[in-house]
């Protein structure tokens, strides 16, 4: 009788224990619910202010959706106003396409070194490393461009001008590297060491085990990194704002400079336009258009972890 009663009381206090502690689960557990709506309103408050903006800006009988979308001229500060965001966007596209093919191929490479090719020790002392260059203010990132990669590239072609979006990219793309690199080498870590395993066992060696068997179980997280990435660099102010030039222009020639739609916002919000003239509510007729890109972007990737989270 003695032996039975020393697990049962062990029972008892444990489920005393558990008694004693879910009112302060409860209590962490309405915390996290209260972030979890905070973070809504917040969302759903941002939503309010564009639309309620933007809203005014298309009842004008200079603007119409239409010529918004396809007209090839932003001139709302000029005297002959037009009101076509198109070079905006394509300032916005080709500065993150720039940045894209930077960041990917470097980003991935390197998420590729930390999983599959180097110490644990190494990896502790690299990635942190690694991480802080996100945490620089991106106005640094915006004068290195100007300062270094610009006059280097001036070096290389005396008629580039200095302010072009190619250099722009660029550093873009080099800010953008941790996402990339710190997410996708998380998600690879993921994986199970039992398909390496198997993968080794059949005689692959250290690469095509990366390439062919971590890679793909992997996908689904790698994409997720991509648009993550993606989404910052279209988001993107300063860079963009100090190196590719604040002139809206409709071109996918790199080597010239355009205005982008963070950079347009930051110019206008600047200056001394008074508040609910057609001028100050373009900005937020161009914060509308990143929020659909943006959104585009987020459900893409949404769209990709999902299908390869299925396959896989």
């Amino acid at each position: 009788m003695t032996h039975l009663a020393v697990p049962i009381r062990a029972r008892v206090l444990s489920v005393q224990a558990a008694t004693r502690a879910r009112p302060v689960e409860r209590m962490i557990e309405f915390g996290l619910l209260l972030a979890a709506v905070f973070s809504v309103f917040i969302t759903a408050g941002i939503v309010y202010v564009l639309f309620s903006e933007a809203i005014p800006f298309f009842a004008h009988e200079e603007v119409t959706l239409r010529g918004f979308l396809t007209d090839r001229q932003w001139t709302p500060l000029f005297s002959d106003k037009h009101f076509g965001i198109m070079p905006l966007v394509s300032g916005t596209l080709m500065t993150t396409l720039i940045a894209v093919c930077v960041a990917l191929p470097i980003g991935t490479a390197i998420a590729f070194w930390l999983s599959e090719f180097v110490s644990p020790r190494v990896r502790e002392i690299i990635k942190p490393v690694l991480e802080l260059l996100s945490a620089v203010p991106t106005v640094v990132y915006g004068y290195f461009a100007i300062t270094v990669i610009a006059p280097a590239m001036q070096r290389l072609n005396p008629d580039l001008p200095l302010f072009n979006m190619l250099a722009a990219g660029i550093v873009m793309g080099l800010m953008i590297v941790p996402y990339v690199s710190s997410l996708s080498e998380d998600a690879m870590r993921a994986v199970p060491m039992l398909l390496r395993e198997g993968s080794y066992g059949m005689g692959a060696n250290r690469l095509t085990t990366a390439l062919r068997v971590v890679f793909p179980a992997a996908l689904s997280g790698i994409a997720a990194s991509y648009i993550l990435a993606i989404s910052r660099a279209v988001g993107e102010t300063m860079i963009v704002a100090i190196a590719a030039g604040n002139q809206p222009k409709l071109t996918f020639d790199p080597t010239e400079g355009a205005a982008t739609i963070t950079a347009y916002i930051v110019q206008v919000s600047m200056g001394d336009l008074p508040h609910g003239s057609i001028e100050y509510q373009t900005i937020f007729a161009a914060g509308i258009t990143l929020f659909f890109m943006t959104l585009a972007f987020n459900l893409l990737g949404a769209w990709l972890k999902k299908r390869y989270r299925q396959v896989y």
